[in-house]
């Protein structure tokens, strides 16, 4: 809020291009906030869908934590007047690339109740079709 009271007080002074500047900075600490949002909820999906294509098979419990994901990380990025979304595919896709270390090595401590380590799931999973899988599920669900 601090920021609000400082544009305020600019504009009352004439300073717009000072003004702008803060506005900028507010801009960009709200989609580094989104960001941030989408990365925690892309570990979680990427997570079970990384379980799923491990173990070969589902759970109801997993498949509720992939919708609420997907649900979150839509909700995230959906601008709510204009219709539209705050990132688009590609910005989207580099965000669950990001994420995919954390959600592998939490994979590792889960999948077969922890009995595969990080550099196996590594050969026994491919990343490209488990981000690309996230990505059409949040694209398309």
């Amino acid at each position: 809020m601090e920021e609000l009271w400082e544009i305020k007080q600019l504009l009352h002074q004439g300073k717009v291009q000072e003004a702008l500047v803060v506005v900028e900075e507010l801009e960009e600490m709200s989609k580094t906030d989104k960001l941030n949002k989408i990365f925690s909820y892309g570990i979680i999906l990427l997570l079970h869908l990384i379980k799923k294509a491990a173990e070969k098979r589902t759970t109801k419990s997993w498949d509720i934590s992939i919708l609420n994901s997907l649900k979150q990380i839509q909700r995230t990025n959906k601008r709510r007047k204009t219709k539209g979304t705050y990132f688009d595919s590609e910005e989207i896709q580099e965000t669950l690339e990001d994420a995919y270390d954390s959600a592998l090595r939490s994979a590792a401590l889960e999948v077969f109740e922890g009995t595969y380590t990080v550099e196996y799931l590594e050969e026994i999973i491919n990343k490209n079709k488990i981000i690309t899988e996230a990505l059409n599920l949040i694209l398309v669900h």
